[in-house]
């Protein structure tokens, strides 16, 4: 029997048998910002308190150990290293992919590692980058990827490794367009990595093994503080001769922690148990795009998980947000019409609902008032989150 969690923030609710373990609550005001917005139960500390309490920099604790053994072999790889963030572990994984400059990486124009880690590749590997916005918009191909290689050897930084990531903004990579990548980058000797932060995602709505996935790389950061519901952590797999050159450098760059068991064995924990949850949470996530459209708002990317993307016309972000507050239910603050609405294991259908709901009779009060919904200006969906839209 799960305990009553006694934070305060806390309420209690129906849930259903297929995430009745994860609490017998969820937070009071519901959280639709970002995956990353999930917190921690009193039940899930309970876990924590059964952790292991060794030293991780000398590869001594057992909770760690098991973790990394378990994703590595999920994964399909030799090895896994638990590290304090994805960017932490996407910046391992690439420095130990590179070796001597002058080199490369080409990436999606969109990708977490060219906008959001502090131009990281160039501070720590000395690389280049290869930004490439997809023809389609939606997904990096192997054209694509033929098109930008970097093949100048006498003036030009070679392109040494392709990073992908799936999923991007919500929307899956298919599997064919990653073999294909991954076979142009193996006849011209150019190694591959793989953020899957979300791969979770990826894996659970497409019935893919993550093992299918992790075999088209040679390194892959898994991410388990997003959907996957724990309060820290990413993992980069590789070979064993790789991790062991990732776990040099990962405490070069300071990221050696001591007893971190606790951290691993709620990681542990929610990927057994929370991870099978996300097709529920994709249904969900469907639901609301469905629904929403059905008012007379947009959807601006496929909503292929976890993610909307949404022209919220003929309201602004602003009334629906604050619409939505007073029902206990946040969304990001965007000025203008357009903003990214999150799901994850938290969100239940409740919440779902109310925010149906709440959406329909703000519509409604608008077109009582005498309102005319009109048509939509150009949308910038950059506006929502700058990577879903990146021209060069």
């Amino acid at each position: 029997m799960l305990r009553t969690p006694l934070l305060r923030n806390f309420r209690l609710v129906q849930v259903s048998s297929s995430r009745r373990y994860l609490a017998t609550a969820r937070p009071a005001v519901c959280d639709m910002t970002s995956d990353t917005a999930t917190e921690v139960t009193d039940d899930m500390f309970d876990i924590m308190k059964s952790a292991s309490r060794k030293d991780d920099v000398f590869g001594s604790d057992p909770s760690i150990n098991d973790l990394e053994h378990h994703v590595a072999k999920m994964l399909g790889h030799e090895a896994a290293l638990f590290c304090v963030s994805g960017c932490m572990t996407n910046q391992l994984g690439l420095r130990s992919l590179l070796t001597q400059p002058p080199h490369s990486v080409l990436c999606d124009s969109r990708s977490h590692v060219y906008l959001y880690e502090c131009g990281g590749l160039a501070y720590h590997s000395q690389a280049g980058m290869t930004p490439v916005l997809p023809k389609n918009e939606l997904y990096l191909t192997a054209q694509d990827v033929q098109d930008n290689l970097v093949t100048d050897d006498l003036c030009g930084a070679l392109t040494k490794v392709i990073s992908l990531e799936n999923t991007l903004n919500g929307t899956i990579m298919p599997l064919e367009e990653m073999q294909q990548i991954r076979a142009l980058a193996q006849q011209r000797d150019i190694k591959v990595h793989l953020d899957g932060a979300r791969l979770w995602n990826a894996s659970q709505e497409t019935r893919i093994p993550l093992s299918e996935y992790g075999q088209l790389a040679d390194t892959v950061s898994v991410c388990v503080s997003k959907g996957v519901g724990a309060p820290i952590g990413s993992l980069l797999v590789g070979s064993s001769q790789l991790v062991r050159r990732a776990r040099h450098m990962r405490k070069l760059m300071g990221g050696g922690w001591r007893q971190a068991g606790l951290l691993a064995k709620i990681a542990h924990h929610c990927i057994d148990n929370v991870v099978p949850t996300m097709p529920e949470t994709h249904r969900l996530t469907k639901h609301l795009a469905s629904s929403l459209e059905s008012m007379g708002m947009h959807t601006l990317l496929p909503v292929d998980t976890n993610m909307i993307f949404l022209d919220t016309t003929p309201l602004s972000v602003i009334e629906l947000a604050d619409g939505l507050k007073d029902h206990n239910i946040l969304i990001s603050r965007d000025e203008g019409s357009v903003t990214r609405i999150v799901l994850h294991h938290q969100v239940d259908s409740q919440a779902v609902d109310d925010f149906i709901h709440v959406a329909s009779k703000l519509i409604q009060a608008k077109l009582d008032a005498g309102s005319k919904l009109g048509s939509r200006d150009k949308i910038d969906i950059s506006k929502a989150y700058p990577s879903a839209s990146v021209k060069l």
